[in-house]
């Protein structure tokens, strides 16, 4: 095997871009939606809850069709159009005036950004070498993870100094915009049509090999779901850290980078499996002195070991996904896996709110550290020996 060639090629690059601009422009005024809602529409929790998770709605009716569409047209059109429709939805924000009519931009706004994402994964794949891609595929989450990590920091810096929303619906708007300008300049490899399989058949649109590691993934995005949307505000109002959130994300970035470069050694030398556990018991460590240490040490330090945890659980779940699927079927694996850390994001949000509103923050971030031991278990006693006897490759 050819293990020099090149990484970093131009199309790879792109793509990460695109990515970047993608999950910044996204994670620039996802946590500070929450704030946005209760001060422009003195909205409750649950209703804020409820809100918030509108998008996962059209994000997992889109995912699962983006896949099989991905897979069996042309990928680079399939992308273009995806980002494009991102692009007008965030200039919508700007004119959402009243409750119901943000309720709805953020639910729409679910299908083009969750059809984005899998129709710009699945890309990567296609330009990455197949002696690098095992590599390639854990630094490509980098893109994602620096763009959600570090876009909510400095959101909240420019609100600290600015105090106007718009102003990052602005900014968010224009990242979208050189999202769909480096898709546009992708030169994508050229790929025969994908040959007709049934007329109906549910592993066009959901991995059924990927099973137990779709419900994994929901699993953990649960967790991230509650903490990523009411972090703000357990922090302000129950810490008295009223403006240490952007510093949380930061911290929690540096993990996400660290574990990434670390754990792309091992990636390359196969070992998915021992990357992921590691990855699994680090982040419940996390999640479990967030809540169980209520002080500035347990917070902040809560943020580097989930960033550690979590930058080893992604890049090897997708790529176990991946070696569960046909080369035909990349698209559907990436939406799988994404499909259901959207739906564990949804029900944690939507839950937490729940939570939050009739038994206090304790209780919704609580309910993440049980399901997170939980989805250690799975992972340990199922999980693995799943993998371990379907494995392509």
């Amino acid at each position: 095997m050819d293990t020099k060639e090149k990484l970093w090629n131009r199309n790879y690059t792109k793509v990460m871009a695109v990515n970047f601009c993608l999950f910044f422009a996204f994670y620039l005024i996802t946590p500070l939606l929450p704030l946005y809602l209760s001060e422009t529409f003195h909205s409750t929790k649950d209703t804020i809850g409820f809100v918030l998770s509108g998008y996962i709605l059209l994000a997992l009716a889109a995912r699962p069709f983006s896949g099989y569409i991905a897979d069996t047209f042309n990928r680079k059109k399939v992308l273009v159009v995806c980002i494009l429709a991102n692009f007008l939805v965030f200039g919508s924000y700007l004119a959402a005036s009243t409750l119901i009519l943000f309720a709805i931009v953020r639910t729409l706004h679910g299908a083009p950004f969750g059809a984005a994402t899998v129709a710009n994964s699945t890309m990567a794949i296609d330009v990455l070498p197949s002696s690098r891609r095992t590599e390639g595929i854990g630094l490509y989450g980098l893109s994602n993870n620096l763009g959600s990590a570090f876009a909510p920091t400095i959101g909240i810096l420019l609100y600290k100094y600015i105090g106007n929303f718009h102003v990052l619906f602005w900014i968010a708007f224009a990242v979208s915009g050189l999202a769909l300008w480096a898709a546009g300049s992708i030169d994508a490899p050229k790929k025969e049509p994908v040959p007709d399989k049934r007329a109906i058949s549910l592993d066009r649109f959901f991995l059924l090999k990927g099973w137990a590691i779709a419900t994994n993934m929901m699993m953990f995005g649960y967790c991230y779901g509650v903490l990523s949307s009411y972090l703000a505000i357990y922090g302000k109002e129950k810490l008295g850290i009223t403006q240490g959130t952007g510093t949380y994300f930061m911290l929690l970035a540096i993990g996400l980078m660290a574990s990434r470069i670390q754990g792309a050694r091992a990636l390359r030398k196969g070992k998915l499996l021992s990357n992921a556990l590691e990855g699994v018991l680090i982040s419940t460590v996390g999640y479990t002195i967030f809540i169980a240490w209520p002080s500035a040490i347990g917070y902040y330090g809560s943020a580097i070991l989930i960033g550690l945890g979590n930058g080893h659980i992604w890049p090897a779940f997708q790529n176990m996904i991946i070696n569960l699927a046909q080369n035909n079927q990349r698209g559907t694996a990436n939406s799988t896996l994404l499909t259901s850390w959207d739906l564990g994001m949804g029900i944690g949000i939507l839950l937490g709110g729940i939570f939050a509103e009739k038994f206090g923050y304790q209780t919704a971030f609580w309910s993440s550290v049980a399901f997170h031991i939980m989805g250690v278990a799975m992972f340990f006693f199922v999980t693995m020996t799943h993998y371990r006897k379907n494995a392509l490759r």
